[in-house]
């Protein structure tokens, strides 16, 4: 019998994705849109081959409805609390109620159950979720895939092709790092939505490299000198980042 994924956030650069890489390994995807949602989103879901169920994300009923007969729910929604949170919440109350077995939250980062809480805003919001969803009845499964490789080409700290330089904290030079590409992620996602035995946590890397070994390549594939920097010690990076959670308690920044 071919599984019914319902992805959520189907739309988002993520959960596009996800729905083409569950439909080319032969399953059905069912997309639970908002009743404003972009139409030509929705035409190019449609276009490959994704059945859309539009649902007002504060009617409980209406997203029960999307859950009906779904083997897994997939969320790729992003956001902060009100979404990470709030918004998930709801889908995972009406995936129980539905009786869906098996849930995939929108976790997709470095294994947050590792690191303090507290410290980063993002993941201490998927932490909230994880009781939640662990307090359930329902099988879950994280995919924890580092960063997104695609974060290398957008001028961050680990690797600014603007600035030439390829920066760290502590003396963490030499530390490897995990990155994912999202074709990747969504294949692996994919074929987790489609698995009945996949683990509680799932862990993936397209690759793993130090921001010396980064510094290395690029001098070696572009024939320029990039900075190799240490922005500051651990402690103070800790520091700047509680200052900017006291300052922005809601997010932005």
């Amino acid at each position: 019998m071919t599984k019914i994924i319902l992805v959520a956030g189907a739309s988002g650069n993520l959960g596009g994705r996800i729905c083409r890489e569950i439909i080319k390994r032969g399953g059905r995807v069912r997309a639970a849109v908002r009743h404003s949602a972009d139409p030509e989103k929705n035409q190019a879901l449609i276009k490959m081959g994704v059945e859309l169920i539009e649902v007002d994300y504060n009617n409980a009923s209406e997203i029960e409805y999307a859950c009906k007969d779904v083997n897994c729910v997939v969320s790729a929604l992003a956001g902060l609390s009100e979404v990470i949170v709030g918004l998930q919440k709801r889908l995972l109350d009406a995936s129980v109620s539905a009786g869906v077995p098996r849930f995939i939250p929108s976790d997709f980062c470095t294994d947050y159950t590792k690191l303090v809480a507290g410290e980063n805003r993002n993941f201490d919001l998927r932490r909230q979720f994880r009781d939640l969803l662990d307090s359930s009845s329902i099988k879950a499964c994280s995919i924890f895939n580092g960063a997104f490789a695609d974060i290398l080409k957008y001028n961050t700290p680990v690797l600014n092709l603007k600035d030439k330089s390829i920066s760290f904290w502590g003396d963490r030079q030499d530390w490897k790092l995990d990155f994912t590409t999202m074709d990747e992620t969504a294949a692996f996602t994919a074929e987790a939505a489609l698995d009945d035995q996949v683990p509680r946590a799932l862990h993936i890397a397209s690759f793993q490299v130090s921001p010396s070994k980064i510094h290395e390549i690029v001098r070696e594939v572009t024939g320029k000198e990039f900075k190799l920097q240490q922005l500051s010690s651990l402690r103070d990076f800790a520091e700047s980042i509680q200052k900017l959670r006291a300052a922005y308690p809601a997010g932005g920044a």
